[in-house]
């Protein structure tokens, strides 16, 4: 047995009906996702005109981002399956209900801030547990292949769901758009019910929600490896989900590439990411894991600052593939680092800290994007977004448990450096 509990199995975690079935539960979810969100915009842009789109959009992703922590406790209190599958429910319910409104009166800005709202409560609580979900799934020695797969399935969700959204809001507008999400979530709903997990250890439940929020907290900045590689988590993921692609409009317009050009640079990066996911799913080792993580660090940095100077399109398109082939590798082989040293009981409260990091800072950078490239041009930012990754690169160099770190079969979760 391992020490979470799952038998160690011969067979790859692309071969395994277990993985496979949690795979196919976040592709759907993901997918619903997007089309949610897409449909959202499109509503709030015909209700109110395009300066009410951020606004339902900002009454969405407050609630996640606040209350990301909370969804962690939960999903450690109660359990990770168990939580995701009530707060899926909760979600197919919100956004079926929302498309009965749809079709029954003309949507408001105010429906649909309350819809974005209570949307938003509810990811927060089913994020962290459904992140927290691989270790008691699979073997420790397969959770590397997991992240790989869910790259692939975030790459996939995020080509086909802006089609799909397009196609049903043509035919059946937001109410359509909105039942096809629901479908999605209850999709997800229907595969989460059939996932076998392995037993956990109870959580100590020796206080409030705040004293466990408080512990969890307390878990990640005293471990000696999670506290550097959260932290390492936080600057890598920073520029790349979200400011980059940002960047890639000024840089565009700068050069003259037009918006053809910009499409190239984001497909390329997202074509990378792609293929280093789908590298690291069917790898079955990866030597020297943690020096390798910080080498692909480094290759991001010069890349990101190769961009911001490519001379042309063709070169830009290269640097924007090698950029989307290291972070990637990075985002994988540190996300597999986590779920291994995470001892079992605080994965739903880990896994909400490692969220928050990916999905709360990245748009704190937004409106710096504007600000940099208006003042220094985009060469600058793009530089920006290299310092960063030399900070993440240098701190994990700079930490012999990060730096000498390996994925293997025989490594003890939760003890390495606590």
């Amino acid at each position: 047995m391992s020490v979470h509990g799952i038998a160690a199995s011969p067979r790859p975690a692309y071969r395994d009906a277990n993985v496979l079935r949690w795979l196919t539960a976040y592709t759907a979810s993901v997918t619903g996702d997007v089309v949610y969100f897409l449909a959202l915009s499109w509503a709030a842009a015909r209700a109110g005109g395009p300066s009410q789109v951020g606004l339902v959009v900002a009454a969405g992703a407050l609630p996640r981002a606040v209350l990301m922590l909370g969804g962690g406790v939960v999903a450690d209190r109660f359990g990770p399956r168990r939580v995701a599958v009530v707060s899926d429910t909760v979600r197919c319910a919100v956004i079926l209900a929302a498309a009965a409104a749809v079709m029954l009166a003309s949507p408001s800005v105010w429906l649909l801030a309350a819809v974005a709202l209570v949307f938003g409560a509810v990811d927060a609580v089913f994020m962290p547990a459904v992140g927290a979900l691989p270790p008691l799934i699979t073997a420790p020695e397969q959770l590397a292949r997991v992240q790989g797969m869910r790259g692939l399935s975030i790459r996939l969700s995020n080509a086909v769901g802006p089609l799909l959204a397009g196609a049903v809001l043509v035919i059946g507008g937001t109410a359509g758009a909105f039942t096809a999400a629901g479908a999605l979530f209850a999709l997800s709903l229907v595969t989460l019910l059939t996932l076998r997990t392995a037993s956990r250890a109870e959580v100590s439940r020796r206080g409030s929600a705040w004293d466990e929020l408080r512990d969890g907290l307390r878990y990640v900045r005293r471990h000696r490896m999670l506290a550097p590689l959260v932290t390492m988590i936080g600057l890598s993921e920073m520029c790349f989900s979200g400011p980059v692609a940002t960047g890639l409009v000024p840089l565009a317009d700068e050069r003259g590439w037009g918006a053809s050009g910009m499409g190239w640079v984001a497909s390329a990066f997202s074509a990378g990411a792609a293929a280093s996911a789908l590298l690291l799913t069917v790898l079955t080792r990866i030597p020297r894991a943690g020096l390798a993580m910080c080498g692909a660090l480094l290759v991001t940095a010069a890349g990101a600052v190769a961009l911001g100077h490519a001379p042309s399109l063709p070169v830009a398109v290269v640097f924007g593939f090698s950029i989307g082939l290291t972070s990637g590798f990075t985002t994988t082989v540190t996300g597999a680092f986590v779920q291994t040293e995470t001892d079992p009981r605080y994965l739903g409260r880990v896994t909400s800290v490692t969220t928050l990091c990916t999905l709360g800072l990245a748009p704190v950078l937004f409106p710096a994007v504007g600000m940099t490239v208006a003042l220094w041009g985009a060469e600058v930012f793009f530089i920006g977004c290299g310092a960063i990754s030399l900070l993440a690169a240098a701190l994990g160099l700079c930490v012999p448990l990060i730096r000498r770190a390996e994925l293997h079969p025989t490594r003890p979760a939760s003890t390495a450096g606590r």
